[in-house]
């Protein structure tokens, strides 16, 4: 089973990875592949530099650089997301071939970039907008305009909830949220024990 985790930053789909991997699931994470690929796949390095003059130092993305721009700005983040999405889903494709019978795809873009098309399942893990905010400061130790601007940069929960087949909210702890996702792998028939 191939099931696709989406949701908006900061929600939590981590801790639904990780009750996947304990089960002895691959999971495939867009941001790695899309972070591998800046090292390896140049023409989509060229690409983005061509797209976003100032962002590409010496074959280096300056994510920052080019965070502050496609986060203020949709169109700009439409465009990125239209020149990675392709390279992204090509090596999804390529990883999955020989993955084991249950495989997550953890990407924001999940439906945009095509990537639910080979998934089994979609799930959206939503939460709570201030609990966003504070768990994207904590992670990536950006302050909270910064953290505010990334989650509004990005489609609205009901948006992710709309266009999956389940949704698990992250509106407790993180003991409470987890023992919600072994119970969700639970009822799908994934769970070994």
């Amino acid at each position: 089973m191939i099931l696709g985790i989406t949701g908006g930053t900061g929600c939590g789909k981590t801790t639904l990875l990780s009750c996947i991997q304990e089960q002895g699931g691959l999971v495939l994470d867009c941001d790695e592949v899309y972070h591998d690929l800046l090292k390896t796949d140049r023409q989509m390095l060229a690409k983005i530099d061509a797209r976003f003059p100032g962002t590409v130092t010496e074959g280096v993305l300056d994510r920052k650089k080019l965070g502050a721009v496609v986060f203020s700005d949709e169109k700009a983040l439409l465009e990125l997301n239209a020149i990675t999405h392709t390279a992204v889903k090509r090596e999804i494709r390529r990883r999955l071939e020989e993955a084991p019978s249950l495989a997550a795809i953890d990407a924001i873009g999940l439906h945009e970039g095509g990537l639910a098309q080979l998934c089994d399942k979609t799930v959206a893990v939503t939460a709570p907008g201030e609990d966003r905010v504070r768990r994207l400061m904590l992670r990536d130790g950006v302050p909270e305009e910064y953290a505010r601007s990334r989650i509004a940069a990005q489609h609205p929960q009901q948006w992710f909830a709309e266009r999956c087949d389940y949704v698990l909210e992250n509106s407790g702890s993180r003991e409470d949220f987890r023992r919600k996702c072994l119970a969700f792998l639970r009822e799908l028939g994934i769970m070994k024990a």
